[in-house]
This record gives C-alpha cells, sequence and structure tokens, in this order.
C-alpha cells in the first residue's frame, strides 16, 4: 500500500497555472490602479472647461471624474471581476487538460472496457488536468485492489475503495476549480449597491448646490444628474461582467464535476464486472 501510494501521489500533483490564492492582492492592485487613472486620466484639467477649478466638464472623462470618489471604488470592483476573470479563464484551462474532455473520457471509458489500465494511464499521462489526475488515482486504486495485499477483502469491499480513491482525489481537485468565484458572486451585488451609493450621494450633493444657489438652474441640475447616473452605469456594468463570469466558469466547473463522476462510476463499475467474488 506504501509503495502504490508513494507513486501514485506525483500525479495527483498540480502542474501549470493552478489559481491565485492571494486574492486580496489582486483586489488591491486593483484599487490603485483603479484610484490612480481616477485623479491622472479622469481628473486632467484637459477634461474640464474651466481648467484646474474642475466644475465645468468639457467630455465625459471630465463628467466621470464628477461623480465622485465612489467611482474609483467601483472601478476597483469592475477590474477585479476583469482580472479574476482571467484568473479563472487560466486555472480552468490548465484544469481541462491538453484535449477534448468529452473524447478524454470516451477513450478512458473504451480502456477500461477493454481491460487495459495501462493504456488508460497513458491517456491520463497525455492529458494532464484535474481530471487526469483523479482518473489516475482511481486506476492507481484499480490496480492496488488486483494486488495480492487485499486478497482478503470482499469485491464490493475493494469496488469501495476505488469509489474511496476516487472521492479523495476529486476533493483534492475542487479547491482549485472553484477558487475566487465566491469573490467574483459578491461583487455581482455590491456592483449595483455601489452604483446606486454613489447615484444617490450624488443627487444629495446636486440639490444641496442648487439650494444654496437660491434658484433652480435646470442645466445645472441636468448635470448633476448626469454626474451621479455615472456611478449607476458603472455599477450595472460591473455587476452584469460579474453575472456572466460567474455563471459562465460555474458552467464549466460542474461540466468537469460531471466528467469525474462519469469517468469513476465507469472505473469501479468495470472492476466490479470483470471480477468475481472469492470463496
Amino acid at each position: 500500500m506504501a509503495t502504490t501510494n508513494q507513486k501514485s501521489s506525483p500525479k495527483k500533483q498540480p502542474k501549470g497555472f493552478q489559481g491565485v490564492r492571494g486574492a486580496f492582492w489582486i483586489i488591491v492592485v486593483c484599487a490603485v490602479i483603479a484610484f490612480v487613472l481616477f485623479y491622472t486620466w479622469f481628473g486632467d484639467p484637459s477634461h474640464f472647461q474651466d481648467g484646474e477649478a474642475k466644475t465645468n466638464p468639457a467630455d465625459v472623462w471630465g463628467t466621470i471624474f464628477k461623480g465622485g470618489l465612489v467611482v474609483p471604488v467601483i472601478h476597483t470592483l469592475l477590474y477585479t471581476v476583469l482580472a479574476m476573470s482571467i484568473e479563472r479563464w487560466l486555472a480552468l484551462k490548465t484544469a481541462f487538460g491538453k484535449g477534448s474532455l468529452p473524447k478524454f473520457v470516451a477513450n478512458i471509458k473504451a480502456a477500461m472496457n477493454a481491460g487495459d489500465i495501462a493504456k488508460a494511464q497513458q491517456l491520463c499521462d497525455k492529458e494532464g488536468g484535474s481530471v487526469a489526475n483523479v482518473v489516475n488515482a482511481s486506476l492507481a486504486a484499480y490496480k492496488d485492489m488486483e494486488s495480492g495485499a487485499n486478497a482478503a477483502l470482499k469485491k464490493s469491499q475493494k469496488v469501495a475503495k476505488i469509489q474511496q480513491a476516487h472521492e479523495e482525489a476529486t476533493q483534492l481537485e475542487m479547491p482549485t476549480l472553484t477558487m475566487n468565484l465566491p469573490i467574483i458572486a459578491t461583487i455581482v451585488t455590491l456592483g449595483t449597491l455601489t452604483g446606486l451609493l454613489g447615484t444617490v450621494t450624488g443627487m444629495i450633493r446636486s440639490f444641496s448646490a442648487l439650494s444654496a444657489g437660491g434658484g433652480a438652474d435646470s442645466a445645472a441640475l441636468s448635470q448633476g444628474i448626469s454626474e451621479a447616473l455615472i456611478n449607476t452605469a458603472f455599477g450595472i456594468a460591473t455587476s452584469w461582467c460579474a453575472v456572466v463570469s460567474y455563471n459562465y466558469y460555474t458552467n464549466k466547473v460542474d461540466k468537469l464535476t460531471y466528467a469525474l463522476d462519469e469517468v469513476g462510476y465507469s472505473i469501479a463499475q468495470t472492476y466490479e464486472a470483470n471480477h468475481t467474488e472469492e470463496a
């Protein structure tokens, strides 16, 4: 048993990009980028009719700047979603392996039905990724159950051991597959709420300025409303990107999980069909 575990464990080791575990630093970097752009680009005097005074925006960039400090906060969330989406794409690309996942599953099942364990292991070594790692662990357990060291076990116990090895290997791979998805899911709500916060504070500021002026200037009111609604627009855009990203990658993880379950069931059933109960 010890020898088998030592041989199979290296195949379970992750290869390639496995995702960013320190997601906090991604958020920090995105925040730095957002605030730097806010003060250097959006707040540049060239985007305002009155230059350094920065009172009357001359273009959309100046209008965005007038949205207030909530703007870089929303931009931080937006940049974080984009960064996390790229991070998940790279990680799941590694997890899915080098070839087509459905084809790999079909080839493994064909090799198992033919009783060719060596070919199945070669397919895993060639494919790589999370599915191949789990299948390798299941195949190692399969071969281990065929060894004389486990001759005293009943067939049902051996099948259970193979299934247990498959489940344990799957649990080792799942953190890599779902890493950082909760952050994207959280930003789905935070994006909209932060946008609404910026809109409300912008409207309060606009009406306060009109009140202090002693009259209702429709041009000033329109400008203030447009500045406030900038936050709503960015908040909705952030939530939209987060929803699409979260659902897309959750669906990909589900597909990979289904493939794992299918292969694990096939290996266990193959052992049960090809081996008779020993007296």
